[in-house]
């Protein structure tokens, strides 16, 4: 188990691209045209289905994506992301950075999206605070906002926090920190989760209603297996659904060599627009109506 604690920051660090291989690539800064989103970049890979029960999209199927045009008077749905290993927040080779910026293109002013590097918990702890200090204003304050975080506005807070390998584990000690101070928390979604020393994100904080984990168990690397609720009658999980990528595998660009030989499955998951497509479904169906 020792070895094993040694060897994740080095098995995080190689899963990273190089900055010389990343900033050659479409989406990222001063790498020309921008890509498309990430669901049309890549072809789902086929999956196995995890043994708890069906796949999330049969039961989110009658979701419909939300015209980018639309603006709803309700408060945007805050939904923050935490990007794994030592990934940078404006990397979109990644998946969970993808996600952050195709939201955040798509869906306007309904869904405040934003990701941050997962050794930066604080700055984006802040952050949840100081939205939630201004929401609802337009109508509590005829449009006007103070930024306080009065108790209406805690409990009106809606969030959603996912994140990838040591960033699923740091979007759980965010709920953590946000139910020490009343903040509920509508969705945590973790993507092989790797937890980060010291953190426990195998239990589920109470003011979190729902939370869902996709893993995969191959290779060197591989996330939690399961999580469960510190109380089950205030958080719901939807499943631990388990992936494989042994029969068919994902493409991962800009990958260096040593990363897609020792960490391959950790970062197919994070690459697999499949379960990024499960992502955006289950957070548009968090959206108000």
């Amino acid at each position: 188990m020792g070895r094993m604690v040694v060897l994740i920051p080095f098995l995080l660090a190689v899963a990273a691209p190089c900055t010389c291989l990343s900033q050659s690539l479409p989406g990222d800064p001063g790498g020309g045209a921008r890509a498309a989103s990430f669901a049309a970049r890549l072809q789902p890979a086929g999956q196995v289905l995890p043994p708890e029960g069906p796949w999330p999209e049969e039961a989110l199927s009658a979701v419909a994506p939300m015209p980018s045009a639309m603006r709803l008077p309700q408060p945007a749905l805050i939904v923050i992301g935490f990007a794994g290993g030592f990934v940078r927040r404006n990397s979109s080779v990644h998946g969970e950075v993808e996600l952050a910026e195709h939201l955040r293109e798509t869906y306007g002013s309904t869904i405040h999206s934003e990701i941050f590097e997962n050794h930066r918990g604080g700055e984006a702890y802040r952050e949840i605070l100081r939205l939630v200090g201004e929401s609802n204003s337009g109508a509590s304050n005829g449009g006007a906002s103070n930024g306080m975080m009065t108790e209406t506005r805690k409990k009106a807070a809606r969030i959603v926090l996912y994140g990838h390998s040591w960033g699923a584990s740091e979007a759980v000690a965010i709920a953590r920190q946000l139910e020490r101070d009343g903040v509920p928390v509508l969705l945590v979604v973790q993507v092989d989760g790797v937890p980060k020393l010291g953190k426990d994100d195998g239990v589920i904080p109470a003011n979190v209603a729902q939370a869902i984990n996709f893993y995969q168990s191959d290779g060197l690397l591989h996330g939690r297996r399961r999580i469960r609720a510190a109380d089950p009658a205030a958080t719901e999980i939807l499943g631990n659904f388990r992936l494989t990528y042994k029969s068919s595998s994902v493409a991962c660009p800009g990958y260096p060599w040593f990363s897609r030989a020792f960490t391959k499955p950790h970062i197919e998951i994070e690459n697999d627009p499949h379960v990024w497509n499960q992502v955006e479904a289950l957070i548009l169906s968090k959206v108000t109506p």
